[in-house]
């Protein structure tokens, strides 16, 4: 980072099916409870940057930036930015830009979506306006489809069970019973993982991340001082089709912005206390952790078998529930998981990780097509 980034801190709604929000509740409560819990005055706020998918097809409100900034008593610039599911990555990702080159010193960061109002047919087409329209669209395709092929693809190469893949869900639920502003807060056993109802063979019901609604937001600053910091920034992209891709078990974006975010911080992978993964799909969990450098290809259902990935294991992943447990509003996603990395690094999270410094926060659009990863340390 050229600048020293500071997370001030930051607030969120619930997630969930919030029949009695609108979208612009979410966010006003979500903002509220940003400048509440980092004691800032609303005026303080130079810039604002939203992330968000699908505010027009699934809310009717397009022009967020604008409709934030009106929350605001001074009215500060303010945009909207989108990046599929990674648009709350991309928002943290563009604030500091802004931060970086002197055009503002402190922004308010919002990510937010309010999914539940429609159809879950129409949010499925919807979300499908992440991949390719031209050449993968017309297949037929859903995202939960395209992950299925991925799972057969990942378990016929590295021999993967079905109940090897229920344990990565299953250990989202477990850690998510502690978390307050979780969709599911209650464990479930392997067995019921690996007999919920069939969605896309193999991927079953509790194999998939929720459509659910709900707003996060964080507030960075140059200006202001705090415990933690941005160490790194990094956004990747790869080819937006599938059939342009050299094969489905491997995201060459993620490998792109952990390797560029290792090198701005200066970090060796392993120095890193605790993560914030995208497990939109249980399947997705294992190919991301070995993208992340901390396994070779097929080995990371160990960390699984062994305990690992538990807040008292070496490697703490999602223990705050991640996308799968927590929920996953498009656009709150990215921004939720620096906040969840902040409560670590500040002692305030729900699942502790004893003596952690260093978190890495991972967000994903489309299949693998978007990456964001963010390195905070204290």
């Amino acid at each position: 980072m050229r600048e020293i980034v500071y997370v001030l801190g930051g607030g969120q709604t619930r997630f969930g099916e919030l029949w009695e929000s609108s979208l612009l509740g979410l966010i006003r409560e979500a903002v509220d409870q940003a400048t509440l819990n980092t004691g800032i005055l609303p005026t303080d706020i130079d810039a604002v940057v939203i992330g968000n998918m699908l505010g027009g097809e699934a809310a009717e409100q397009a022009h967020l930036g604008t409709l934030v900034s009106g929350l605001l008593p001074h009215h500060p610039p303010a945009l909207r930015v989108e990046a599929a599911c990674a648009s709350g990555g991309l928002a943290i990702h563009t604030a500091c830009a802004f931060l970086e080159s002197g055009k503002a010193e402190t922004v308010l960061v919002i990510g937010a979506e309010k999914l539940t109002d429609i159809p879950g047919d129409n949010v499925t087409g919807a979300l499908m306006h992440a991949a390719d329209a031209e050449k993968d669209a017309p297949s037929g395709l859903t995202f939960a489809g395209v992950f299925a092929l991925t799972a057969l693809s990942y378990m016929h190469t590295y021999a993967i069970t079905r109940d090897d893949l229920s344990l990565v869900s299953f250990s989202s639920h477990r850690a998510a019973v502690s978390n307050p502003f979780a969709q599911f807060r209650r464990e479930i056993p392997v067995e019921t993982i690996s007999k919920s109802p069939l969605i896309a063979d193999p991927l079953r019901l509790l194999d998939c991340s929720p459509i659910s609604d709900g707003a996060a937001a964080v507030i960075l600053s140059t200006r202001r001082e705090s415990p933690v910091r941005i160490a790194a920034s990094q956004l990747a992209s790869e080819s937006l089709s599938l059939i342009d891709r050299p094969g489905i078990t491997s995201f060459g974006s993620t490998r792109t912005a952990m390797s560029h975010a290792l090198a701005e911080a200066g970090w060796d992978r392993n120095s890193i206390d605790c993560i914030e993964l995208h497990d939109c799909f249980s399947v997705a969990t294992l190919i991301h952790l070995e993208d992340l450098g901390y396994c070779e290809e097929g080995e990371a259902i160990r960390l699984f078998k062994q305990h690992d990935t538990e807040s008292s294991g070496s490697l703490p992943v999602n223990v705050s529930g991640g996308l799968k447990a927590c929920g996953h509003p498009i656009g709150a996603t990215g921004v939720k998981q620096i906040l969840d990395c902040y409560k670590q690094l500040t002692k305030q999270a729900p699942n502790q990780v004893k003596g952690a410094t260093r978190a890495l926060a991972h967000n994903l659009g489309g299949v693998g097509a978007t990456c964001t990863i963010h390195l905070l340390e204290v």
